[in-house]
């Protein structure tokens, strides 16, 4: 596992942040009953485990752990909310040094803490003169998911476009086995090449987010000042968005060729989108490998976990060939510094259990099935999950370069949701791309002028 977490940016590793928190809690003892731990999920896909380990923490020490999920889409609103009350969260999600940026105020010192000795690579935090206020939990990757059981159909089938999806390895293969697949849908039993785009308020994000890191990964790579993408991309002022096409060649494959038409694609969520992957109604999703437990647990669930594949997204850049999965977190722990010290004790406590006692592993692997980078984990205490392996499998391939997160650069969430909007109505023809161009390129100028990352001063 250490090769994986030395794949990560060294931003990650030296950002000199503004420091404005609180001090460290020193050694975590034992949090008194009276104690209340209050966590915010980031995650709604695993909200109901976290029930679950809520319940079983509170049978095993007496502590009680109140959980509540955002809304997907909504984490920072929901975030600003629940902050100013009473009864604020102990225990929040911030995403990497401009989610810090936004909530230095809030973050507890947790350079002292079990937790931080434990993280495998202590350069993966997210630091600021001497302190620690955000820990990451677990790494994830993503890309086009992928059922094998379809493909094989599929190659078996005269004038196929390939003959297996090792030969799909750039984006020229790909569209036309795409372009194929769509033209003998009836033949494969299929609705769509692609489970459908989703595009209602909050779902975008595996467009805005998780696509637009391709172009924006290689724009940022031409930058020589910097070693990181993310690096480049937090000192950028401004974007030309240079590889728009490249993101238009996949955003329009997608939609060409999935289930819903274009007109409905307003009202698609991401939960809607895999319950047609599980139905074996597409062949292909855009997803990470969270998804795995999301379709193996979907109700009428036609796809065995041994056929859940991953691949490349592939958007015709020079060289793509070499290219792997993208491979990061944006998921960082970070503990109320503006609680009393006996919660942040019970909140740094309550971490240190999930990520360390038996108990709390089993639900880490098995229930949340997170990729994690504590070093309480043996080889044998990773996911089981088909596309937890897959990130693996990916990342151990020879000659293969694994794709940064650079959207962690990203100026802020209304960046990402002008940029979904304007997807949004160039889907549905009431603009053009160009004007697609133009409101990333104006958001993002605009964000960071408002929203600027500091430079410790």
């Amino acid at each position: 596992m250490k090769k994986a977490f030395l794949l990560f940016p060294a931003v990650l590793m030296s950002l000199s942040l503004a420091a404005g928190c609180g001090g460290a809690p020193g050694a975590s003892g034992t949090p008194s009953n009276a104690s209340q731990v209050y966590f915010l999920n980031f995650k709604p896909e695993v909200s109901e485990y976290y029930s679950e380990i809520a319940a079983a923490y509170q049978a095993e020490t007496g502590v009680a752990v109140k959980v509540e999920t955002a809304s997907a889409g909504m984490y920072e609103s929901t975030l600003r909310s629940e902050i100013a009350k009473a009864d604020a969260p102990t225990i929040f999600q911030i995403n990497g040094p401009v989610g810090y940026g936004g909530w230095r105020d809030y973050c507890l010192d947790l350079s002292g803490t079990e937790l931080y000795s434990m993280l495998i690579d202590k350069d993966l935090a997210v630091t600021s003169g001497g302190g620690v206020y955000g820990i990451p939990y677990v790494v994830e990757g993503y890309g086009i998911i992928y059922n094998d059981a379809i493909m094989r159909a599929y190659f078996a089938l005269p004038g196929a476009a390939a003959a297996s999806m090792d030969e799909v390895n750039n984006f020229a293969k790909f569209k036309a086995l795409v372009e194929d697949m769509s033209a003998k849908k009836d033949q494969l039993g299929i609705k769509g090449v692609f489970a459908s785009t989703s595009m209602a308020p909050g779902e975008q994000w595996r467009w805005q987010s998780h696509l637009a890191n391709i172009p924006l990964y290689y724009e940022f790579e031409e930058d020589a000042a910097y070693d990181s993408t993310i690096w480049a991309g937090l000192a950028a002022d401004t974007i030309t968005f240079k590889y728009n096409q490249n993101f238009r060649n996949v955003f329009d494959l997608y939609t060409n060729h999935s289930i819903s038409p274009k007109g409905l694609l307003a009202n698609v969520s991401v939960s809607g989108s895999l319950s047609e992957f599980a139905l074996g109604q597409a062949a292909m999703v855009q997803n990470g490998n969270w998804g795995a437990a999301q379709i193996l647990g979907m109700d009428g669930n036609v796809v065995d976990g041994g056929d859940i594949k991953f691949l490349p997204i592939y958007t015709g850049m020079a060289g793509e060939e070499s290219q792997g999965l993208c491979v990061g977190t944006e998921n960082y722990l970070a503990v109320n510094s503006q609680v009393s010290a006996e919660k942040q004790e019970a909140s740094v406590a309550f971490l240190e259990w999930l990520f360390s006692s038996e108990t709390g592993k089993n639900f880490v692997v098995n229930g949340l099935k997170f990729i994690s980078p504590f070093d309480t984990f043996g080889d044998d205490e990773q996911p089981d999950d088909p596309l937890a392996r897959e990130v693996l499998a990916w990342m151990e391939k020879p000659g293969i370069r694994t794709m940064d997160w650079t959207f962690l650069a990203f100026p802020s969430e209304e960046f990402k949701n002008y940029f979904g909007d304007a997807l949004l109505e160039y889907v549905q023809g009431s603009e053009p791309w160009d004007y697609v161009v133009k409101v990333v390129v104006d958001a993002w100028a605009s964000e960071r002028a408002w929203n600027p990352v500091s430079d410790g001063s």
